[in-house]
């Protein structure tokens, strides 16, 4: 089969609206990355301060949260939230465009 054949309007207007589709999608998959990482740096942030802190002053988490504890919260807390605001806002994209009528 010759690639070059002339293809009928419908399936010309398929294919620019699959592309768009795609484009659309891996527009809002990045824009779930890039909210998830500043999230997560935010929580890192804000986890690793409150945990450093206390096992310099506390003796119990002195005494119970070694090095490998201290860098499990931290990420634990790090990966919890990117995972969630990336998901949360790939699905607003989804449903934001979804509206949208081409």
């Amino acid at each position: 089969m010759a690639k070059n054949v002339a293809q009928s309007p419908l399936e010309r207007s398929s294919m620019v609206s699959l592309d768009q589709k795609l484009a659309m999608a891996k527009r809002c998959s990045h824009e779930g990355v890039v909210a998830g990482a500043k999230a997560a740096l935010v929580a890192t942030v804000a986890t690793a301060i409150p945990t450093l802190a206390s096992v310099r002053m506390l003796p119990w988490a002195r005494a119970n949260l070694n090095h490998s504890a201290q860098a499990l919260i931290v990420s634990t807390v790090a990966g919890a939230a990117y995972f969630i605001v990336a998901d949360k806002t790939v699905l607003a994209s989804a449903r934001r465009n979804s509206f949208k009528h081409e």
